[in-house]
């Protein structure tokens, strides 16, 4: 094998391919990317770790077709640190031989014979907008649970009915849900599937810059239990989470008491210099009367902190405290300039979403529905 790539693209190539590869893999060849250069001018990075496979096609000068198979971590390290010239690779023996100006590296080849075989590209089942994409992972990925204590609770549930996709993640202690439309290849399409919420955070990051992201459900991914996501030449396939996912839809509050309707910056800059002193697993306070919040925390004689930001309050006063981190982490992902925060109790979830004007209507598209703490009498 010999070919001659730009610097640039093989360093964005290797890194979109090797950066879910296991640290410590069970196998030692599943930490490798696998190289298959082909003399009509295109270079396939591939890996595979039998959980999450991605691959990518670029466009390289061929003189030598081949397939090798190499150390993913090191050669991405290698590669982004070359200086900005083509890249020479070429077999040579069991060694890969990179040149890039006058730096030369020397790789030791891995058994390619033992590498698994690769899930087949996806089929698309629909196309989501890239940027929609993106921004409706990362709002719902938030409230994923990050412990392995309960792992169906580390996945994203995806539930696709024709033209519409409902999205939603929990912990238990807060909830996001986001309403979105896509293309179905198939407008009678209903299924609903369970996704790591890492990965698929991951993967919507990395192709979410492409105008539209193709998804593959079922079958189309591969097999059943599969998802598959491309975009441009990048194609990826996750393995999905097996079990029955909780029924937490009885959970928003189905009447609401009192709504306000804060600007999203302030609050977030009030409860991140109020929390300063809100010590580990301490809630912030809010009190909620027309015209303002007040936001406070510390007791005592422990350190205290207080705000007040302006607000438009409807309905009787409130008070109600917060976990400030699960707070904080709500109001990030609205991407709005307004933030709406509906209560029935200080003792029942509140409901928080978004909206662009003061005056305007809340987007239920996209709901963060948050546990409060409970205050002491």
């Amino acid at each position: 094998m010999k070919f001659r790539v730009e610097r640039d693209v093989l360093a964005e190539a290797v890194t979109w391919t090797a950066r879910g590869l296991p640290a410590r893999p069970p196998v030692p060849v599943l930490a490798g990317v696998l190289i298959e250069a082909d003399e009509a001018g295109t270079l396939t990075l591939s890996a595979f770790d039998y959980e999450v496979s991605a691959r990518i096609t670029v466009a390289a000068d061929v003189a030598e077709g081949g397939r090798v198979l190499v150390l993913g971590r090191l050669l991405a390290d290698i590669s982004r640190n070359l200086p900005n010239r083509p890249i020479d690779v070429a077999t040579d023996g069991n060694k890969v031989q990179l040149t890039c100006g006058s730096s030369r590296f020397s790789l030791l080849q891995m058994p390619g014979e033992e590498y698994p075989t690769l899930p087949v590209s996806p089929e698309p089942s629909g196309t989501i907008a890239g940027d929609v994409f993106t921004q409706a992972v990362a709002q719902v990925s938030v409230a994923a649970d990050r412990s392995d204590t309960l792992p169906i609770l580390t996945g994203v549930r995806m539930e696709v009915s024709g033209e519409r996709i409902s999205l939603l993640a929990t912990d238990r202690y807060r909830l996001a849900m986001r309403d979105l439309t896509w293309s179905p290849a198939d407008p009678s399409i209903e299924t609903v599937v369970l996704v790591p919420a890492r990965t698929l955070s991951d993967t919507a990051k990395a192709l979410g810059a492409s105008a539209s992201v193709e998804v593959a459900l079922g079958g189309a991914a591969g097999g059943d239990g599969l998802i598959g996501f491309e975009a441009g030449q990048r194609r990826t396939t996750t393995r999905l989470l097996d079990g029955e996912y909780p029924k937490v839809s009885s959970i928003p509050p189905s009447s609401v008491d009192s709504e306000a309707v804060v600007e999203t910056a302030a609050l977030v800059e009030a409860v991140k210099r109020v929390s300063l002193v809100a010590e580990r697993n301490t809630p912030v306070r809010l009190r909620f009367i027309d015209g303002q919040v007040a936001i406070d925390a510390g007791t005592g004689d422990d350190a205290q902190a207080s705000e007040a930001v302006e607000c438009r309050l409807t309905g009787p006063e409130i008070e109600i405290a917060f976990n400030p981190h699960y707070l904080l982490d709500g109001l990030h992902a609205l991407g709005t300039r307004f933030a709406r925060l509906a209560f029935t109790q200080s003792s029942r979830p509140s409901v928080i979403s978004g909206q662009s004007e003061l005056d305007g209507e809340a987007d239920l598209s996209y709901r963060y529905v948050l546990m409060p703490v409970r205050l002491p009498s």
